[in-house]
């Protein structure tokens, strides 16, 4: 059955049904309808910014626990303004100054092992990243990647903060980490992007002791894609507001929210910052917001089973085709949601995982499937964004593949 029209095709360009989960370089998730009308609303009228991230930092302390709150323009836009939060503090001179840290504390101690692409987040506004640790672990000598003491020594007096990656796997555990850091009066960054649900998620590392934490607005919460939520201390939240919000204002009549940035601290009336190029409309927080708060009301167990039943579907489909064994990833995977893992038989099935991945991804519309496994010649399907009816579109057109 041929999906129908939607507006990419009005734009002459192909959609994609996608059954890779929340990537965003295909969109992210499917924003929700409230959040959708909640940005439609708030493009009808004006608002100061500030007075919305403080409502925002408001719901946002509510259900992280933390002291504070804010949105940015993504994750990666949250990590940036909290690294240089970590970095300039309240200083007006080095936000102004900044991506330059001449004279300001600027290295960020991380596990090598949890450097990503992503960490270019941390270096945009000036850090440099000191990696500590090995491969050891993944090379299969038998030592572990990196042990705590490397990162106590890796802290010195230009350490600006150490920066965490969130995953069910990475070590050494993060309250571990944050013990160390504090013991040196360093604060932890900590990259969760991805780490929702569960929603208990929201809480549990500023409960570990991370002093900020960086989450996707627009994976599972399902607000506007272009919309990230940095929870933390309020002193680091207060300088990340400061270094992102349009400061162009006159002294005399300058009365930020005193909840979200504290004038008497800051001494005066920040420049532009590092951040203004990240800059959040009116329209993606009022989104964010409503999508926080129907994220937290959700019943996510429910969910879950709609993702299972829908895998264990599409599973039982694919494992029907000639060279194609099917599995379906344990809660303990990195995965969200259950993923259905299909292993490919190249001989058997005619096929290899490579060619039934590319060739969907050049149709119209494009099927997107996951393909980080392709070197094991495997690919995923991710039930999170697909409808029943898109599931069955996806097994159609992987099994056409298939068979030629």
């Amino acid at each position: 059955m041929q999906p129908e029209q939607t507006i990419y095709e009005e734009l002459g360009v192909p959609h994609v049904i996608n059954a890779t989960g929340t990537k965003t370089r295909i969109g992210g998730s499917r924003i929700r309808p409230q959040a959708v009308d909640a940005m439609s609303r708030a493009s009808e009228a004006f608002v100061r910014l500030s007075d919305l991230q403080a409502r925002a930092s408001e719901l946002i302390t509510d259900v992280t626990g933390a002291d504070a709150g804010y949105v940015a323009s993504g994750a990666s836009s949250a990590l940036a303004l909290g690294a240089a939060a970590c970095i300039a503090g309240d200083d007006l001179g080095a936000m102004a100054r900044l991506p330059d840290t001449d004279g300001v504390a600027d290295k960020i101690v991380m596990p090598r092992t949890h450097r990503t692409g992503y960490d270019h987040a941390l270096r945009a506004v000036g850090a440099t990243i000191v990696d500590v640790g090995t491969n050891d672990k993944h090379l299969g000598t038998g030592s572990r990647n990196v042990e705590p003491w490397e990162i106590e020594a890796a802290i010195g007096e230009d350490t600006a903060a150490v920066a965490y990656v969130e995953k069910s796997y990475t070590n050494p555990p993060l309250d571990v980490v944050c013990d160390i850091a504090h013991d040196h009066g360093v604060p932890v960054v900590v990259d969760a992007a991805a780490e929702l649900p569960p929603v208990s998620n929201l809480a549990a590392f500023v409960e570990m002791g991370a002093d900020l934490v960086a989450f996707s607005g627009g994976k599972a919460i399902r607000g506007p894609q272009t919309t990230g939520i940095l929870a933390g201390r309020e002193d680091l939240v207060a300088s990340a507001a400061a270094q992102h919000l349009d400061m162009h204002a006159a002294e005399q009549v300058w009365e930020p929210p005193r909840e979200l940035v504290n004038p008497d601290r800051l001494g005066g009336v920040p420049r532009q910052g590092i951040g203004r190029a990240m800059k959040v409309g009116k329209e993606e927080l009022a989104g964010l917001i409503r999508a926080l708060e129907l994220f937290v009301e959700e019943d996510h167990e429910a969910l879950a089973a709609e993702w299972l039943e829908r895998a264990e579907a599409i599973a039982a489909d694919l494992d029907a085709v000639a060279g194609f064994e099917t599995s379906i990833t344990a809660d303990d995977k990195v995965a969200v949601a259950p993923e259905v893992v299909v292993s490919v038989d190249a001989d058997l099935a005619g096929v290899s995982a490579t060619d039934v991945v590319g060739g969907l991804r050049r149709e119209e519309p494009r099927v997107f499937v996951g393909a980080d496994a392709l070197p094991a010649g495997e690919f995923t399907v991710n039930p999170m964004c697909l409808t029943d009816d898109e599931a069955d579109y996806a097994v159609e057109r992987i099994v056409a593949q298939a068979e030629g």
